[in-house]
């Protein structure tokens, strides 16, 4: 394994601020993870923790091998941490924050650059430029130049592709799985619950603890809730008179429509008798769970 944690926890404020509790993962080598979890869940104390930044005031956890609290100089030495607010130095250059680095871990960039070289090709123009001055994109694949330069074994990156463009995310994902094929563990967190498709495993976390941990398939297969669309003119009303119903389970905005679970045997025609009452007109359909889905039902 790469990663174990058992009972894991760390609170701020002399206690009274809880980050995350009993956290129990095992994550393998050579696996794509993710950790998916809105704002406030608790991934980046995780990571924290995990890259030996912060102690845990509960449990244990040990990388590769490597124990979080004893060992965490050998941790730094193979791990990559990539963290979600871009913190390299923007006065200097691309190509002086890389030398930095790679100073930093005993290295050089002539004798790591075959580590970076995919990304570091579509960096190599603007070398001279400012860190500063680089667009969101080129930002994330300095960072991850700058995480890969000493080959570590398992790479920590903290929610990479927030506020990237959809072009940039995806050139980003696909980087990860390139990697994946060098044998790097690599783990993720991210907000967006469609990155989850892109992670062999992964962990559901929400308020500080982890809800479940599966592959995507795994965890949408054994949804047994059955999920109505339901689109409709009035969608701000039709969501305050479902969740009014004792009939309903649960009803949340999916983008133009609502999706919305039942007590018991409910159906779609009792969804429609029920806004019939208000005189209001809705298409109703049935439809395959999502990943938001299952949170939202785990979440409540």
């Amino acid at each position: 394994m790469s990663v174990i944690t058992k009972g894991l926890t760390k609170t701020y404020n002399k206690g009274t601020i809880t980050a995350f509790t009993e956290i129990d993962l095992s994550i393998h080598a050579g696996e794509l993870f993710g950790v998916i979890g809105p704002d406030g869940a608790g991934k980046t104390s995780l990571f924290r923790v995990l890259t030996t930044l912060l102690l845990a005031e509960a449990g244990s956890a040990s990388v590769c091998g490597f124990d979080v609290v004893k060992d965490y100089k050998e941790i730094r030495k193979i791990s990559g941490y990539m963290p979600g607010k871009f913190s390299l130095y923007q006065d200097l250059s691309v190509q002086e924050n890389i030398d930095f680095f790679a100073t930093i871990f005993e290295t050089t960039f002539e004798q790591n650059r075959h580590s970076i070289e995919e990304i570091y090709t579509q960096l190599e123009p603007f070398k001279d430029r400012p860190a500063g001055k680089l667009s969101g994109g080129m930002k994330q694949k300095l960072a991850l130049c700058c995480a890969l330069i000493h080959e570590p074994k398992i790479l920590f990156l903290d929610e990479p592709t927030t506020g990237v463009d959809p072009v940039s995310r995806k050139e980003f994902w696909d980087m990860l799985h390139r990697l994946k094929q060098r044998g790097i563990t690599i783990i993720v967190s991210t907000p967006y619950m469609d990155e989850a498709s892109k992670c062999d495993r992964i962990a559901l976390m929400q308020n500080g603890r982890i809800l479940t941990v599966d592959t995507l398939d795994h965890i949408l297969n054994n949804f047994k809730e059955v999920i109505y669309a339901v689109k409709t003119n009035h969608i701000y009303k039709v969501t305050n008179i479902l969740r009014a119903s004792h009939h309903v389970k649960s009803a949340f905005s999916f983008g133009e429509e609502l999706h919305v679970t039942m007590v018991g045997s409910g159906n779609a025609e009792d969804i429609a008798d029920l806004l019939k009452n208000f005189d209001i007109d809705a298409a109703i359909h049935q439809t395959s769970p999502t990943i938001e889905d299952v949170f939202m039902a785990m979440d409540n």
